[in-house]
């Protein structure tokens, strides 16, 4: 069979409501590599965040690659190179910041491992540490990380506000900065052009790989750009609506094993 790119989203995706990977969702994914194919993990998350499950899933000896922030980040599981990056321009973590505190929202960046908190402390950042495993440091100015390259700006509020305020940022600046939410509550500001879709053709065209090549799957509103792109776009049973639409198909929920059969179909050929 010809090699294939198989991308995945990880919250929602490959992982089920606890935030495991199943047994057998894990053997099938091991089986694609050992068949030669290449896993592809595509999240919100920063690099850091990606760590343990690139070890559990062995892409750190594998050759797989991490497309981390949305987009903004391709690196080389195996080793550590950066592919590609598109940093956010300077002055966006300290503008999103006042915006923040005049609007009540919360408000993260990331240097390393470490998230970088300018608000109070709400649930959603609280599970952005937690789920990341990062350290968490306060600090008043972002001014400080001017000569850093940053790649996402994490706005956080209850829904309702969240969809307000991302719906505001985008208009502001549109054109400029690509503004979107991937879960309910979080608002992801990257740089301008930032999203899977557009980081899994620069990584492709390195690969000698064909778009109608990958298989991506996902269920956030962030999945959209590489489900559209990819050659089959697979939305998970639990995703929303609008991904459900855009996909080529619809498999399973990601606590019914859902990506198993999508991986059996067209990486095993079974």
């Amino acid at each position: 069979m010809k090699k294939k790119m198989l991308v995945l989203d990880i919250d929602g995706t490959l992982t089920n409501s606890s935030k495991e990977i199943t047994p057998a969702t894990r053997d099938a994914l091991r089986q694609a590599q050992s068949a030669g194919h290449v896993l592809v993990l595509a999240s919100g998350r920063p690099t850091g965040g990606l760590r343990m499950i690139l070890s559990e899933l062995n892409l750190d000896r594998c050759g797989g690659y991490a497309i981390s922030y949305n987009g903004a980040c391709v690196t080389n599981a195996a080793t550590g190179e950066t592919v590609f990056r598109n940093a956010l321009p300077d002055y966006v973590p300290a503008w999103m910041h006042a915006y923040a505190c005049d609007h009540d929202l919360g408000m993260c960046t990331y240097v390393g491992n470490t998230l970088l908190c300018g608000t109070r402390v709400d649930r959603y950042l609280e599970r952005e540490t937690v789920l990341n495993q990062f350290e968490r440091v306060q600090v008043t100015s972002f001014e400080p990380y001017m000569r850093t390259d940053l790649y996402k700006v994490l706005l956080t509020a209850q829904p309702v506000r969240a969809e307000e305020h991302e719906k505001r940022l985008a208009r502001r600046f549109l054109g400029r900065l690509s503004i979107y939410r991937s879960e309910p509550y979080f608002i992801e500001v990257m740089a301008r052009g930032v999203n899977k879709g557009d980081a899994i053709a620069g990584l492709l065209e390195r690969l000698g790989m064909e778009r109608e090549d990958v298989i991506a799957c996902g269920d956030g509103l962030n999945d959209l750009p590489m489900l559209r792109y990819a050659g089959v776009g697979v939305a998970m049973g639990n995703a929303q609506p609008a991904v459900k639409a855009a996909a080529d198909v619809v498999t399973l929920s990601n606590d019914e094993d859902g990506l198993v059969p999508v991986i059996e179909r067209y990486l095993l050929d079974r």
